[in-house]
């Protein structure tokens, strides 16, 4: 079974970088044609693909987000890391790392919340 997990820091600062890491369990970040992505849930709102590291080390993004998001990954340790520049309130929510293929995400973490104030 596989397991995600989120961990990063809960409050940050308007302008500051935030840094999310997601440590997969139970299976490699390499294998199974999985894309490892992040999503987002700021409250009230629906959740948001942000974007995603396939197995094979290509990466996508969200168009609205792509010029201040970068995902990476460590297959020695089998993490995969979100970065996110230039912060602001509004970047305030739950955010999600998650595995799937083009039938649809099969493993979620539980989520990490993100505060973004000053």
């Amino acid at each position: 079974q596989v397991q995600l997990q989120e961990s990063g820091p809960g409050l940050v600062k308007p302008s500051q970088t935030l840094s999310l890491t997601c440590t997969v369990s139970g299976g490699s970040i390499t294998a199974n044609y999985y894309c490892w992505s992040w999503f987002r849930q700021p409250p009230g709102k629906g959740p948001e693909w942000m974007g995603g590291i396939h197995y094979d080390g290509r990466t996508y993004y969200s168009p609205s987000l792509k010029s201040r998001t970068s995902i990476s990954r460590d297959s020695a340790k089998n993490t995969v890391y979100l970065q996110m520049n230039a912060l602001k309130p509004e970047d305030t929510a739950v955010y999600y790392c998650a595995a799937g293929t083009t039938n649809g995400y099969d493993y979620w973490g539980q989520g990490t919340q993100v505060t973004v104030s000053s």
